[in-house]
């Protein structure tokens, strides 16, 4: 299964919203992926759970990522934080 979203965060996927994701993403029970959208094509996956591997897509502020695992609502879960201000909510 596969999720698109575009991250609300202002400073991208970066430090701290990239570390959030990371947790939740490795609370789930089965394995996410994550994929940096280019001119509407996925780019290579990194796992979601992985501070470094979030960091290293250079997801900005609007840009569009897909989401990749087999639990739908694992997927939702993690597409719903994406649409948050990450680096506004409180820790």
């Amino acid at each position: 299964m596969q999720r698109r979203v575009r991250i609300a965060a202002s400073v991208g996927l970066h430090a701290r919203p990239a570390a959030l994701l990371a947790q939740a993403a490795a609370a789930q029970t089965h394995p996410v992926t994550i994929a940096k959208v280019v001119d509407g094509e996925a780019g290579a996956p990194v796992d979601a759970a992985s501070v470094l591997g979030l960091m290293s897509l250079g997801a900005q502020h609007g840009e569009e990522v897909e989401l990749s695992g087999p639990d739908e609502a694992a997927l939702a879960e993690l597409a719903a934080l994406l649409e948050q201000d990450l680096d506004k909510t409180p820790a």
